[in-house]
């Protein structure tokens, strides 16, 4: 009896994955535990692996499809298994080619299952890896035969057609690579390599102003997530933002400190945004008002600090949550950052570990950035932008002195957040950042 292969299920939150590679082909022989697949969720790259052992009957689904969690995505059996009845609704798949049967003389020769139809050689498919490598190599795919689901070229087929073109220089490569040059079959170089100056510019280069060139990237996976949750964010709320600045003296002096600090101690790598963090999760407490959530036209006070963090990766904006930070001490939350920062970074964060959050900080400080509209995450109430370490004139016993600040930028839901509570909040933390050791004692 054949065995299903399903999308699975990557946390609460996440109701499809995009197939972005099959690393396995039908008729393909596979054991448990082979990785059979890569899948984008909104978060992360999940590698999907063969519950069975057997053959690969069966692709329900090609590269790029957006499957909903849970649905059968391939079958693994015995040659010539019926696995009609796994088969999901819409699925447009790829099944492992029939025994040969002997001909006769009426029959009409058998398209092969992998070969585009005539229709979909139009609209060449081609898979992301393997479209980047041959930009890379300046191979031509419009003469490739794919080899992947649905006839779809894949990374190995461009490699084949590499390993079948002339050798070319250096500078030929580049300026293959960079679009607006083909090469021949062969150049006037050494055993037919291609110089320069073998290469021809193709016509649409020479017809294309320049203004014309373009790059069409399609929004999908984590930018898309990203778009659609800015918009509804901007259009769901009244967002109002308050800014304000803190002395960092104090903040510098203590880093300073945890820097010559005992390397058991574990605090040489404390940073600025770590003491941050703590500093918001033992003020925003005595702030109900910013620690809660707007749902279904009630407001959730929570009484947890449960800390999102903006983190920029490759693949977009992602806000892993720090668990009732203010529960956590300062290294703690330091080393609680740092490992959902890098579970981002490497595209292995759970998606559970980025929803649930009732507060939001994001900093722009290390780009230079001085102060900011941070955009809020609903349904959250308040979001903290931080900005970089300045020096600010202050009067101090009547004369000017030029102290370092950090710029402070607080973006509420005016709906149900009103000024002067966001107004005095900003104050406390900026007094309890000026004296970040006595925060240390809460």
């Amino acid at each position: 009896m054949a065995t299903v292969v399903i999308m699975p299920k990557q946390g609460n939150t996440v109701e499809s994955c995009i197939i972005t590679a099959w690393q396995k082909k039908v008729g393909d022989q596979v054991s448990e535990g082979d990785v059979l697949a890569e899948v984008e969720t909104d978060k992360a790259l999940v590698e999907v692996e063969s519950p069975a052992a057997g053959t690969l009957l069966e692709l329900f689904f090609a590269e790029g499809d957006d499957v909903p969690v849970l649905t059968n995505i391939a079958a693994i059996g015995e040659p010539g298994e019926d696995v009609s009845d796994l088969r999901p609704d819409g699925a447009a798949s790829e099944a492992a080619p029939e025994p040969a049967a002997t001909p006769t003389p009426a029959a009409a020769p058998e398209v092969p299952p992998t070969a585009a139809a005539p229709g979909d050689r139009d609209r060449l498919r081609i898979s992301p890896r393997a479209r980047k490598l041959a930009e890379q190599k300046g191979v031509d795919v419009a003469s490739i035969q794919g080899s992947g689901p649905l006839g779809r070229i894949v990374e190995r087929d461009v490699q084949a057609a590499m390993a079948k073109q002339p050798t070319m220089t250096p500078l030929a490569k580049s300026m293959v690579a960079g679009g607006g040059f083909t090469a021949p079959e062969a150049g006037s170089g050494l055993r037919g390599r291609i110089m320069a100056g073998d290469l021809a510019i193709t016509a649409a280069e020479r017809e294309a102003p320049v203004e014309e060139e373009v790059t069409v990237i399609p929004v999908k996976g984590v930018r898309k997530i990203i778009a659609e949750r800015m918009l509804e964010s901007l259009q769901s709320t009244a967002q109002l933002t308050l800014n304000a600045s803190a002395d960092a003296r104090a903040l510098l002096a203590y880093r300073q400190r945890l820097k010559s600090s005992a390397e058991e101690l574990g605090l040489q790598k404390v940073t600025i945004n770590d003491l941050i963090l703590l500093a918001i999760s033992r003020i925003l407490p005595q702030f109900p008002e910013l620690n809660a959530l707007f749902q279904e036209g009630a407001i959730h006070q929570y009484k947890n600090v449960h800390l999102g963090m903006a983190v920029d990766t490759p693949r977009g904006l992602m806000v892993p949550k720090i668990r009732r930070a203010n529960s956590l001490s300062l290294r703690q939350i330091s080393a609680e950052g740092k490992r959902l920062a890098t579970a981002c970074l490497e595209g292995k964060i759970n998606p559970d570990e980025l929803s649930g959050g009732t507060f939001t900080v994001t900093n722009l400080g290390n780009l230079g950035v001085e102060s900011f509209t941070p955009v809020l995450n609903p349904p959250e109430v308040a979001i903290l932008g931080v900005g970089n370490i300045n020096l600010k004139p202050v009067e101090v016993e009547g004369e000017v002195e030029f102290i370092p600040h950090l710029g402070l930028s607080l973006t509420i839901n005016h709906q149900v957040v009103d000024g002067a509570p966001a107004a005095r909040f900003l104050q406390a933390l900026s007094q309890g950042l000026a004296d970040i050791e006595l925060l240390l004692a809460l």
